[in-house]
């Protein structure tokens, strides 16, 4: 026989979590895929956007799932807000889905976070002589890895909250 913990956090407080990761998810998504850099090199222009660092594909990559599965989780957390229910498949709750999707989800983020911030500083301190126009395209790459890092908080204390609601054994 299993019951709920008695330490469950309110589903409130489990939406706003999420509502958290998608706004943070959505401003990363806007910075990341509205960031360009053009430069004049011996009279050829070069353009430089998000989709030629590979880490920052990545990061888009994280942030597209993470999107779709704060959406997903958002749709959930309104209907158990304004039910009082979860919802449920044949009898059993989706807790167990919540609580591992939790931590898959916090560890694509926390990775896409990493390899953006990692080729940001690298590319950086490459791309340094070649004047500010790179600077501003690597620090709003910066900007982008920083609203997934708090995408990424926001996901792991949910991630702690479903462990919480998981029930226990007796």
């Amino acid at each position: 026989m299993t019951e709920p913990s008695f330490s469950t956090p309110s589903p409130v407080i489990s939406l706003v979590l999420r509502l958290l990761t998608f706004i943070s998810i959505l401003i990363s998504l806007i910075i990341l895929t509205t960031n360009s850099a053009t430069i004049v090199v011996n009279s050829t222009e070069l353009k430089l956007r998000f989709k030629d660092v590979y880490a920052y594909r990545y990061m888009l990559f994280a942030l597209v799932v993470g999107l779709a599965y704060a959406l997903l989780q958002i749709v959930f957390g309104i209907y158990h807000v304004s039910m009082g229910k979860r919802i449920s498949s044949s009898g059993e709750s989706l807790l167990q889905f919540d609580f591992y999707a939790d931590k898959v989800m916090s560890y694509i983020l926390a990775t896409g976070t990493g390899a953006a911030f990692g080729a940001t500083l690298d590319l950086k301190e490459v791309f340094s002589e070649l004047g500010s126009t790179y600077n501003n395209f690597f620090n709003k790459g910066s900007a982008a890895a920083s609203f997934i890092l708090f995408a990424f908080m926001f996901t792991a204390i949910s991630s702690v909250f479903s462990s919480l609601a998981l029930p226990k054994k007796l």
